[in-house]
């Protein structure tokens, strides 16, 4: 592959440390918001009820939340769930009322406001499951993570390992401090999202690392700076279709798939711009400040038997 001339190349590192810096105001920013508002948690993981109900003439959603709000359920969701007829109602639990009590009280206030109303299924989570849940979702990331810290100092260098688990601390912590601040609710869609998040980020990291390995063993007289940034420009085609055909995507579901999956189109948008950012200025930049060079990518060499015998 030819190598691109140091003239066509996008200077991306001289801006690493203004990078760095806001980068890491965003972090604690995002650890400050979740300190102190905490994320918003859904019925998946506080518990509660689930009820689906079915309006054969079609559903009024702000007709049923005040229909709720009167029965002292003003906190309860209302969502359109595939149609305009079928309707998702969740409310959390409650200390004064069991929770088998809760669907009947609901299901009396929707009959005084339309007597067609007709219930389709009703679900409880318990607080132990939720908690459950909660546990093993911040322990599937962590996992996530350390395999991915070991398989990308197996497969490049340490320096490069020690830069992608960064990006994709940085993008976790900032998507979550996202959900925190706007107080967005925080389910099993959106937890599913931060995986994914995970997976695009480290994909767009190991493609550029996998780049900038190949040009420090091609490149001879170069320094590292000019080498990465070589790479990120090789690269920089590729990285912008693949982000534009998937925020296309993702704008299409967060307009059109409804408001159940409003969480987790949101959270992808936002992985999507923060994992193309992290794969640019913080991979890069941590395996450049932790001192990477030709000498740490060049592959070993190997001696093959009888090389060092003189010749008769």
């Amino acid at each position: 592959m030819q190598i691109l001339r140091l003239e066509n190349t996008v200077n991306f590192m001289k801006y690493r440390f203004p990078a760095m810096i806001f980068s890491t105001i965003l972090i604690f920013a995002s650890i400050a918001s979740l300190a102190v508002n905490q994320l918003n948690w859904g019925l998946d993981f506080t518990g509660g009820t689930v009820i689906q109900v079915n309006y054969p003439d079609g559903a009024n959603l702000e007709l049923i939340r005040d229909e709720l709000t009167a029965a002292n359920f003003p906190d309860a969701v209302v969502q359109n769930f595939g149609s305009s007829q079928e309707v998702l109602i969740r409310v959390a639990p409650r200390d004064d009322v069991k929770a088998e009590a809760i669907g009947d009280i609901v299901m009396v206030a929707l009959k005084e406001g339309s007597s067609n109303v007709e219930m389709q299924r009703i679900e409880f989570v318990g607080p132990n499951v939720g908690e459950e849940l909660t546990e093993q979702g911040g322990l599937a990331m962590l996992v996530a993570l350390i395999c991915i810290l070991i398989y990308v100092a197996m497969r490049f260098e340490y320096r490069f390992a020690l830069g992608s688990v960064g990006a994709l601390a940085h993008d976790v912590i900032l998507t979550l401090g996202l959900f925190s601040f706007l107080q967005l609710e925080f389910d099993l869609t959106v937890l599913a999202a931060l995986l994914a998040v995970i997976g695009y980020s480290l994909n767009d990291t190991i493609v550029v690392s996998d780049r900038i390995r190949e040009n420090f063993r091609k490149v001879r007289k170069s320094e590292p700076e000019e080498i990465v940034n070589i790479s990120l420009t090789q690269t920089m085609n590729r990285t912008i279709v693949t982000s534009l055909t998937t925020i296309l995507v993702l704008i299409a579901l967060f307009y059109k798939g409804g408001a159940l999956i409003h969480g987790f189109a949101t959270a992808l948008l936002f992985g999507v711009f923060i994992g193309t950012y992290s794969s640019v200025y913080i991979a890069s930049s941590v395996a450049l400040l932790l001192g990477v060079s030709k000498e740490d990518l060049m592959p070993p060499e190997i001696e093959t038997e009888g090389e060092d015998l003189e010749p008769l």
